[in-house]
């Protein structure tokens, strides 16, 4: 019996007394593969921390779908392409963050073009200074909802998050804002 055939019936058994709630099966199963799921990782995002942390978010959706696997031998393949997934979700949010990055500061710079005439300059530059007071997140979002007149929807979509999420995070963005504004 060759070397690989051992370590691929040594993973099978694992998986197969992981699924009948065997942890210490598990933690094996762990200990053999997170290291190579966070080169995995590594190797799409380019970026070892987020790495780690999808792999170890990858190890949530393993756990949860780990009695729906049919055949324990395929669970390098279907863990690998579970984490291969949640690192193209991660360089998605990263794409998505980056372009609304680029419209925040896109939008300051329309902002930084009013005339210092206009009556409601000082109000304005209250505002702007306000929000580049706030981390970018907040500034991101509160420009997409007002000045890019983005909806929750349409937010949420771009950040691959719930609506509820949008608009918990508007609020607090509001409410951080609000306060910047009255320590003035």
């Amino acid at each position: 019996m060759s070397r690989r055939t051992a370590t691929n019936v040594l993973d099978e058994y694992l998986v197969t007394r992981s699924q009948l709630g065997d942890s210490q099966a598990f933690r094996q199963l762990v200990a053999r593969w997170h290291r190579l799921l966070v080169q995995q990782a590594s190797h799409i995002t380019r970026d070892d921390e987020a790495a780690r942390d999808i792999v170890q978010e990858s190890w949530i959706g393993i756990v949860r779908g780990l009695g729906r696997l049919r055949d324990p031998a395929r669970f390098r393949a279907w863990a690998m392409r579970i984490v291969a997934n949640k690192a193209r979700d991660w360089i998605r949010r990263q794409q998505s963050y980056r372009r609304f990055t680029n419209q925040v500061e896109e939008a300051a710079r329309m902002s930084e073009d009013l005339p210092a005439e206009d009556p409601a300059g000082n109000e304005i530059g209250r505002v702007r200074a306000g929000l580049a007071d706030l981390d970018a997140e907040q500034r991101m979002i509160l420009t997409w909802f007002y000045m890019e007149e983005m909806s929750v929807r349409e937010i949420a979509d771009v950040l691959s998050i719930p609506v509820g999420t949008v608009k918990s995070r508007l609020f607090k963005a509001r409410k951080a804002l609000r306060h910047r504004l009255e320590e003035e």
